[in-house]
Order: C-alpha cells, then structure tokens, then sequence
C-alpha cells in the first residue's frame, strides 16, 4: 500500500450550488481522508491523502466515493498534472532556482505544454525525464500518480473534440 496526495475539482449540479450541504455527505460517504474546500460558488475540491495498491486505485475510488454522494457532479480537473517550475521544485523538495538550472541546462527537457509568461508542463513527463536522464530520484507513487492524473484530464478533453476536425488534423500529421 502507497499513500497518494491529490486532488479533485467537480462543478456541483444545477440547483445544488451550495458546497456546505456537501462536506458532511462526503465525509460519511468514503472521502473522510481528503480536505473539502468549498471557495467558489458551484464547485467543491477534494484535497485527498489516499492509501491505495496502486494511484489508479486511490483515484478512481476517490472520484467514485464523491459521484456516488453528489450525483450529478462533473470531474473538472485532477492534479497534480499541469504544473510550472515551482510546483515541481516543491513536489520534489528542491528550490525552483535549481529545477530552472536543470531545464536550461540539460538538452531535451520536455517541452511545455504551454509556453508564456508561466509555462506549464504535464507533471508526468517532467519526472520521467527527470528519472531518465538520472537527475534525481523520482518517488515512484508520485509518478504514477502524475500519470494517472494526466490520463484523467485527458479523458475528460477527449470527450470534448470535434471528431470531423480531429480527422482533418489527423491527415495532416
């Protein structure tokens, strides 16, 4: 059994806005090992520290144990996945100085996902690389997790594309 940090972000269903009604049910319904932050109006996130044989499982229960009390709830995001220098640099206990010295000098860091002011990253191939290319080592739990997470809020995008422009992108490649 490994113990994984995450979290999850769901829109609360139409006619049920108020958050509050929530954290008791979920609490009494499986998610009494996760933190419920209740900020904004419409949506409830989960901060839950889940042992589990595997991040798939820790997870998928999670997300069951709350669709299962709040029906009607839409997954919105699952982190840790899209992640700039300071996150990864907290996540692995080091300053971000240092994780901004491994990216500039090391040849084929991961390209981010978004490229601006903050550039983002999937968590996931940022600790491959990192374990790859010998830089430190990687908790395992934490990269499952990450690629858990990825898989998640992929999926959720997915069911989002326009299939007749996915096949014209398709042919391009």
């Amino acid at each position: 059994m490994s113990e994984f940090s995450f979290t999850l972000i769901f829109t609360l269903p139409e006619g049920q806005q108020d958050p509050a009604v929530w954290v008791e049910a979920l609490g009494a319904n499986g998610c009494d090992d996760a933190l419920i932050g209740i900020g904004v109006t419409g949506r409830i996130a989960l901060d839950f520290i889940r042992e589990a044989p595997t991040a798939t499982a820790a997870v998928v229960s999670a997300i069951e144990d709350v669709k299962r009390t709040v029906r009607g709830a839409a997954l919105v995001e699952v982190t840790p996945d899209l992640v700039g220098l300071t996150d990864v640099a907290e996540l692995l206990g080091y300053s971000r100085q240092y994780m901004r010295k491994v990216m500039v000098n090391r040849a084929a860091f991961p390209a981010p996902v978004h490229d601006g002011k903050t550039a983002l990253w999937h968590l996931e191939s940022v600790l491959r690389w990192l374990r790859q290319n010998k830089v430190t080592q990687v908790p395992l739990p934490l990269l499952e997790l990450s690629a858990v997470t990825r898989q998640c809020n992929l999926q959720r995008e997915l069911a989002a594309l326009d299939a007749a422009l996915q096949n014209q992108l398709g042919k391009l490649h």
